[in-house]
């Protein structure tokens, strides 16, 4: 018999309500138990119920609710407590859950049973995670949009035209006396053409993926006290980073996450580019080069009330570049005519410019959103790789006329692929590397 498993699933720390939660077959019969002589409530009516220890004593007294499998979140009999949010009173609560007969859960083990069970695919399953972890609007969104079965329901689509294809091609391995015609040939080659687009199309929702989760590696960038440190500040709206006329002042990288207009920023603030004598000065300016070869986004800040000189160092090909000319209450007149957004990190000049200007470069507002709110993270990515690559395959070798077995062999390579991604075929090192990123309660 699967165990019953329980765990409390609400932060830890001290709160206004705590939530514990039941999953498996004994579920019902344990918190039965732990209430003593008073019944469970009916199924999915919310009753005010104590819940006792070995001795009839009450340990604390909140609302239960029932949900009977399969019409629960893991599929099986779930039994939730919502009591006071104590540390002490819940960590109670679990341990006379457990004295019954539940085991601790595991971190992400109800969405994992959620999934054994049928109730989410493997990209429903991961999409839990990233609703909890989402730090802005479009994050959340896309989220929710995995959360719905978006990116399953595509995968799955390929997955029965994939299917078809390799039915139709095994067909003439069944049956040697038949030669592949050029014009069926070419009808699978047209579908798997189509295929291999669509995976394209997701693939192209790699970065995007990635900048929701984890944000824009935004590099702020430039030469010594031409504010830097104040532009991280007034974007975080509060006093991160030491501000200061003397040079030399920002020795090591400080990093932040900020939401602008939805999208997320991991600023960045490093040590001015100059030379310098000082070691752990060189030391610092050598680890600005290193975040600029990372960046996807080089905010450089330049001095507008200095006279005009050329940028300090070349800067790397393939990150997006933002000129931002500081100071533009007491601009120099040898900046006339040089382009740039002229800001004032002391008052807030010209914010909502570079604001519109970072969205349009980004492009990953919701104006820009359009129709690719579910972006793939590096699981599935690697998976479709994989997938189109052996698709590939499939196609020169059709076209070259060569055995249909070899065909058929990538044609299943590639259906294995995109089976990966929703979990149609599963292993146990996927499952493992997903679930243990979840923590325990969910």
């Amino acid at each position: 018999m699967p165990k019953t498993i329980a765990a409390i699933a609400s932060p830890v720390g001290m709160g206004a309500v705590s939530l514990i939660r039941l999953s498996g077959v004994q579920a019902q019969q344990i918190a039965a138990k732990a209430l003593g002589e008073n019944r469970l409530p009916p199924t999915r009516v919310a009753g005010l119920r104590r819940v006792l220890d070995a001795s009839g004593r009450m340990i604390d007294e909140g609302l239960l609710v029932v949900f009977q499998g399969p019409k629960s979140y893991t599929g099986e009999d779930v039994v939730e407590f919502t009591g006071h949010g104590g540390v002490v009173v819940t960590s109670k609560v679990l341990e006379r859950l457990l004295e019954l007969g539940a085991e601790p859960a595991e971190p992400g083990e109800f969405t994992q049973r959620a999934f054994m069970n049928g109730r989410l695919d493997l990209t429903q399953a991961e999409a839990v995670m990233d609703l909890i972890s989402a730090k802005t609007s479009l994050a959340l969104r896309s989220a929710n949009e995995q959360l719905e079965g978006r990116l399953g329901k595509s995968c799955e689509k390929m997955r029965e035209t994939l299917l078809g294809a390799t039915a139709q091609l095994e067909a003439y391995i069944d049956f040697p006396e038949e030669d592949i015609n050029p014009e069926v040939g070419k009808g699978l080659c047209d579908v798997l053409q189509a295929e291999s687009d669509k995976m394209g199309e997701l693939l192209a929702t790699a970065d995007q993926g990635r900048i929701l989760r984890e944000g824009v590696r935004t590099v702020i960038y430039g030469k010594p006290n031409v504010g830097k440190s104040s532009l991280l500040n007034r974007l975080l709206g509060y006093r991160r980073a030491i501000v200061s006329a003397r040079e030399g002042t920002t020795r090591d990288t400080i990093e932040e996450l900020v939401n602008l207009r939805g999208i997320p920023l991991r600023l960045v603030d490093t040590a001015g580019v100059r030379a310098s004598d000082d070691e752990i000065e060189r030391e610092g300016i050598a680890m600005t080069q290193g975040q600029l070869t990372r960046a996807d986004l080089i905010l450089e800040v330049r001095d507008l009330s200095e006279a005009f000189e050329p940028s300090p160092s070349e800067l790397p090909e393939g990150a997006k570049h933002v000129m931002l000319l500081n100071k533009s209450d007491c601009a120099h007149p040898s900046w006339d005519g040089k382009e740039g957004v002229r800001i004032s990190c002391e008052t807030g000049e010209g914010f909502a410019e570079m604001e519109e200007l970072i969205a349009r470069l980004l492009a990953l507002d919701d104006a820009h959103w359009g129709e690719h709110s579910v972006a793939v993270n590096s699981r599935h990515q690697a998976c479709l790789v994989r997938a189109r690559k052996a698709l590939k395959r499939a196609m020169n070798a059709l076209r070259g006329g060569e055995e249909p077995e070899l065909v058929a062999l990538d044609l299943r390579e590639s259906l294995s692929a995109v089976g990966d991604i929703a979990g149609v075929v599963d292993t146990e090192e996927i499952l493992g590397e997903i679930f243990g990123r979840f923590c325990i309660g969910k």
